[in-house]
């Protein structure tokens, strides 16, 4: 199970320690009769709960845990424009070009409701605009490329290409060659934007019930969600518990799990920097990504951290020294930081699909699943939960759009889809050192 696995993560976070939750909300301990329960409260099932509350809709969302305890709080921390390069490849071969445009435009709407929420609800999550996706070599830098040109015309995105003479303007590192600039993305805290919308939820009069792990759901014209000490019944339901939800029962939604991979990401936090050192890494502040297949992340945080992502993990366990590393990954990039010692590392899983491509959809008329953010998730999860809203409201178009988007199993069943990903990550990690 990954909890049990999850225990093997690195679990000293500068994302909890840099915030004050409010007291655990009580648990599920009787039955309950709602609109809508959505389990889940990440961003996706927050963002459903808020949504149709604000709809006049009576919502119950229940959370295994504590709200924005898995990839919701301990994510890099960027909100970025569209799906992956893998993820758009996907849907512009499965979807004509007027569909693939609005998929896009879906996730620039995404982009503007983070910004919306922050503002409408006063979340203070240290937004930052601005990122930067950053090539390591000439052949890398005409792929990146040839993908921004290609969305500046046809999805009409403005992005600004960076040469390898202006690359010095941007980072203060010689391992990078070029890159494209996005001045509509950007970065934040993750759990702290997580526990404001929570915040807006409760406000708007969503019953959140934490601790409360759902093992069945019982299906028909009104579903029942059962938990081991109570049970809801409602007329829809949302599933938003991505690579969670069958953790505590089998008969929640064994169909889902063969499309979506839990895959362990892992970050450290450096001491904090005097600003101006802070500011000289990165003149402008931007989140950053390189373009490799297995990536490096990083940005810096609001008390002059640099928060550095890289390492995966595809078998649930902390891969060994992984700490050192990151931290050589780190130095890789900026030498000049050798000397700040490393006071955070933590990890998590990430729900990651074959085709990298959301997955959205019906289990059956009434129960509905948003899973598959496959790492692009920050921005796109407001969305999916503003899509579902939409359906259970009576206009579908939009959510349908995406349950359109075909995707395969992972090979090998439960017993061999792990080390099956495990043999590929090896292989396109080795195309990137070559």
């Amino acid at each position: 199970m990954l909890l049990k696995k999850e225990l093997g993560l690195i679990e000293n976070s500068y994302y909890e320690a840099s915030v004050v939750r409010p007291p655990s909300s009580p648990a599920l301990s009787e039955h309950v009769s709602c609109d809508v329960c959505v389990v889940g409260a990440g961003y996706a099932g927050i963002s459903a709960a808020l949504e149709l509350a604000e709809r006049g809709y009576s919502v119950v969302l229940l959370e295994a845990q504590r709200a924005g305890w898995g990839a919701s709080g301990r994510n890099g921390g960027q909100a970025i424009v569209g799906f992956g390069h893998a993820g758009e490849c996907a849907i512009e071969k499965q979807f004509s070009p007027a569909e693939a445009r609005q998929a896009w435009d879906i996730t620039v709407e995404g982009l503007a409701l983070l910004r919306q929420r922050i503002d409408r609800y006063a979340i203070d999550c240290d937004y930052a605009p601005g990122y930067l996706n950053l090539s390591v070599r000439e052949k890398k830098s005409r792929m990146l490329e040839k993908w921004a040109r290609h969305v500046m015309q046809v999805y009409e995105y403005p992005l600004q290409l960076i040469g390898p003479n202006e690359i010095s303007d941007w980072i203060a590192s010689e391992r990078f060659h070029s890159g494209v600039y996005d001045a509509n993305s950007g970065h934040l805290h993750p759990l702290k934007y997580c526990l404001g919308l929570a915040a807006a939820a409760r406000k708007a009069g969503v019953l959140v019930l934490e601790n409360s792990p759902v093992y069945v759901i019982q299906r028909g014209e009104r579903p029942v969600v059962k938990t081991a000490q109570g049970e809801v019944t409602c007329r829809f339901a949302v599933l938003a518990g991505n690579v969670y939800l069958g953790e505590y029962g089998d008969e929640v939604a064994p169909e889902l799990t063969a499309s979506i991979m839990p895959v362990g990401t892992y970050m450290i936090a450096t001491m904090p920097m005097e600003k101006a050192r802070a500011d000289a890494l990165m003149p402008h502040r931007a989140a950053v990504s390189d373009t490799n297949f297995v990536l490096d992340y990083f940005r810096l945080s609001a008390d002059h951290r640099l928060l550095f992502g890289a390492g995966d993990s595809y078998n649930g366990s902390t891969p060994r020294n992984l700490i050192e590393r990151i931290r050589n990954r780190m130095v890789d990039v900026f030498p000049q930081l050798r000397d700040l010692s490393i006071e955070y590392a933590w990890g998590g899983f990430v729900d990651l699909t074959m085709n990298q491509a959301p997955a959205f959809g019906r289990l059956q008329r009434n129960i509905y699943y948003l899973h598959g953010f496959s790492g692009h998730g920050l921005a796109l999860t407001g969305m999916a939960g503003k899509l579902v809203a939409e359906t259970i409201a009576g206009q579908a178009e939009r959510f349908d759009l995406f349950t359109r988007i075909r995707h395969l199993p992972f090979p090998g069943g439960k017993l061999m889809r792990t080390p099956a990903l495990m043999l590929g990550m090896w292989y396109y990690r080795l195309r990137d050192m070559l």
